[in-house]
């Protein structure tokens, strides 16, 4: 039998109900939910060599659990001598068991890792509920053999929300356990 993800049973125990208090929401559907994680890793040196992409596939992957896509330059840029089509970037989009799974592993264990953290920027919403989170390297992650890492490359994370507010979904993901920055630091 499949156990759901510990944060995953969290979030219908704990989560829910303490912003059902906090924001007085008349009903537990109300209440904001985290619908999906977008991992984003641009890669423009692939340009000269498409093995690079590759890698960087197959680390995204081993990060995320899922299989990752490649991103396609959609216009030609001479400065950069990028052509039409060329792979440039890898993606990953997690949603349900494996969001909850991946979610507990980077609040747990990769941010944790990460050299003189105190706590992440709350300045990364969008306005509409949102977070963005920039990681400089990849090597925080422990599913990564820091051996075969060929080049330090860093990626976004972006948390999508049904919050409304940016407030709310602050709220929401203090309430995963977020280690945001306080004022006083």
């Amino acid at each position: 039998m499949k156990t759901a993800p510990r944060l995953k049973t969290k979030y219908k125990a704990e989560v829910t109900v303490a912003l059902q208090k906090r924001f007085n929401y008349k009903s537990a559907m109300q209440v904001p939910r985290l619908t999906k994680i977008c991992i984003n890793q641009g890669v423009g040196d692939a340009t000269a060599d498409k093995k690079i992409i590759d890698a960087v596939m197959a680390e995204m992957s081993t990060i995320s659990g899922q299989k990752a896509v490649a991103t396609f330059s959609k216009k030609d840029i001479s400065n950069f001598k990028l052509r039409k089509g060329v792979p440039i970037g890898v993606k990953v989009t997690l949603r349900d068991d494996r969001m909850f799974e991946f979610l507990d592993r980077l609040i747990s264990v990769a941010l944790p890792r990460i050299r003189d953290f105190r706590g992440i920027s709350d300045k990364g919403f969008d306005g509409r509920g949102n977070y963005t989170l920039g990681i400089t390297e990849q090597i925080i992650f422990p599913e990564i053999d820091i051996d075969k890492v060929t080049k330090i490359r860093g990626m976004d994370i972006t948390f999508v929300t049904s919050a409304p507010t940016d407030n709310e979904a602050m709220e929401l993901l203090k309430e995963f356990g977020f280690p945001f920055k306080t004022n006083n630091n």
